[in-house]
């Protein structure tokens, strides 16, 4: 039987492993996490993520998760609104689908539906890869040697089967000038409610803070501002001291949200980046999802693209018929490349403004957005608007504003 180390354990990895297990091979998830992981932002359940899940067998799981949506609305320090876009908005194409569901539960989903055939090894990943005449022989943290046929980095934008494979990350990353910090956080008697709303308010500064629907009893916490680099992961202090000063001046619940922070299980903090590279393959070694193509959260189709990818991999090893014929991997790896290289073009193509209208730099900047989100939908754009979404693939955005996948 083929074997398949996937590292990483997210969204990508594990529908991976799903898909592969199904299709007879011996499927090994090392995820340093010690656990699967929890948090991250709401998934859009349009376009390549319903089909994908669909054709698993997923997505009536995936439906009883919804989170009740009503719409985005951008507000001013005493929660006024300056411009809203209802779920209805473009007929169900606008900022906020009808269809969201947390990312929390969108993993917990695909990670239960595998079977037998798949071992997850938690708190691993891989310190050296080697390749041997008749595959990849891969050293783990934990001492441990074992050889496979087949190795895929699934372990996201700061993958460490990139930096192994395909060199340092500084030569693939491509920061937008942007960090992010988002966890979640329990309502109490006195939180204000949000009544389905996704709510964002801007400072200048490039300075968001933004509260959207979770599951009942909670809402989910975003807090953007302008940087490239960040301090070290593992100097969480230095990370939320950066947040407080940042955020110090900053009005609405930001003062609120700066406290929850510390207090957080799911509290996570990174830049908004892309990847981009010539290749996603060396061998037998491969790349998918975020290690290979982060779009970055601004694209609204990280998801997307990670479900996507899953399945066009597997679809590429399956057809080659890779586990009898060992000799077609490098034609199914080129072939797997070639379908989602368009995709991943198209993705990591930001409409015009993204950027300063995720984070406005000026108190102009910040009215000229609002003004933006409300002209959009008045009655002479909205068929102009509609003709340009119509031609845009699986789903995307046109708004400017795709929202954070």
């Amino acid at each position: 039987m083929a074997r398949v180390l996937v590292v990483g354990g997210g969204i990508a990895g594990d529908t991976l492993a799903l898909m592969l297990e199904r299709d007879g091979w011996a499927v090994t998830v090392a995820e340093i996490a010690p656990a699967p992981r929890a948090g991250g932002q709401a998934v859009d359940l349009r376009g390549d993520c319903r089909e994908v899940l669909d054709g698993l067998g997923l997505l009536p799981a995936a439906l009883e998760c919804l989170v009740p949506q009503a719409g985005a609305a951008w507000i001013d320090a005493r929660e006024r609104r300056l411009a809203e876009m209802p779920v209805t908005a473009f007929d169900g194409r606008g900022y906020v689908s009808e269809e969201e569901l947390l990312r929390t539960d969108l993993a917990r989903i695909i990670h239960r539906a595998a079977g037998p055939g798949v071992t997850h090894r938690f708190g691993e990943t891989v310190e050296a890869l080697e390749d041997t005449p008749d595959g990849v022989r891969a050293r783990f943290r934990s001492g441990t040697t074992e050889e496979f046929d087949l190795v895929v980095g699934a372990d996201g934008a700061h993958s460490r089967v990139r930096a192994l494979r395909f060199g340092p990350e500084e030569r693939h990353r491509k920061p937008l000038g942007l960090a992010h910090a988002w966890f979640t956080l329990p309502e109490r008697p006195g939180t204000p409610r949000l009544d389905g709303w996704f709510l964002i308010y801007n400072e200048p500064g490039r300075r968001s803070v933004q509260a959207r629907p979770g599951r009942a009893g909670e809402q989910e916490i975003g807090l953007t501002f302008a940087a490239d680099s960040l301090p070290p992961r593992q100097d969480r202090e230095a990370r939320f001291a950066l947040l407080e000063r940042t955020f110090a001046d900053v009005g609405w619940r930001a003062a609120e949200f700066l406290a929850a922070a510390r207090q957080a299980e799911d509290f996570a903090l990174d830049t908004f980046d892309q990847v981009r590279m010539p290749s996603w393959r060396d061998g037998r070694v491969v790349l998918l999802g975020d290690s290979a193509w982060c779009a970055s959260p601004l694209s609204g189709l990280g998801t997307a693209l990670a479900l996507r990818g899953a399945a066009e991999l597997a679809t590429a090893l399956k057809s080659a018929d890779v586990p009898a014929d060992p000799g077609r991997l490098p034609a199914a790896l080129a072939s797997y490349e070639r379908t989602m290289r368009p995709r991943v073009t198209s993705a990591q193509q930001l409409p015009p403004g993204r950027v300063a209208s995720m984070a406005p730099a000026t108190a102009l900047g910040i009215r000229a957005n609002a003004l933006a989100m409300r002209a959009l939908q008045s009655r002479p754009l909205r068929p102009l608007v509609r003709r340009a979404m119509a031609g845009t693939e699986h789903g995307r955005t046109t708004t400017g504003a795709a929202q954070a996948a």
